[in-house]
């Protein structure tokens, strides 16, 4: 499959997904709707890998993978998003969103320090005019 479709589908979830968080912080604690929400992803993901017929090959996981998969996890999964909600019932979802889409500048300048992929001046114009987006947003 292409990778672009994937990278097209994930733009639309997480375009959308922050309407309904916005929604659903109105009358709940970021940090209960983060509960909730954790709860309900792993009972379908649970659900998912019992009827995929995957269980097996969760224990054949390496455990370098398991910690490096659980490190994605706590940095995306539990405190960037924890800090999401508060930002996101704190302000509004059309700022804040715009923000926290800067990450992939984050990732553009660490994957070149710290995985030593290539460095490329497309790839710096397009840092730069994401930081030029988020500073006409935050006016």
């Amino acid at each position: 499959m292409n990778p672009f479709i994937f990278a097209v589908i994930t733009m639309l979830c997480w375009g959308i997904a922050p309407l309904f968080g916005k929604a659903g912080l109105t009358n709940a604690d970021p940090a209960i709707a983060m509960v909730i929400r954790s709860i309900i992803i792993t009972v379908i993901l649970l659900a998912w890998l019992l009827f995929s017929g995957n269980t097996p090959n969760l224990l054949t996981v390496e455990p370098k993978t398991w910690g490096l998969i659980a490190a994605e996890g706590i940095f995306a999964s539990l405190l960037g998003h924890l800090a999401y909600f508060y930002a996101l019932k704190l302000g509004t979802a059309s700022t804040i969103t715009p923000i926290t889409s800067a990450a992939p500048m984050v990732t553009v300048l660490l994957a070149v320090i710290l995985l030593g992929e290539r460095f490329s001046w497309h790839k710096l114009l397009g840092a730069v005019l994401v930081v030029i987006g988020i500073a006409l947003i935050k006016r």
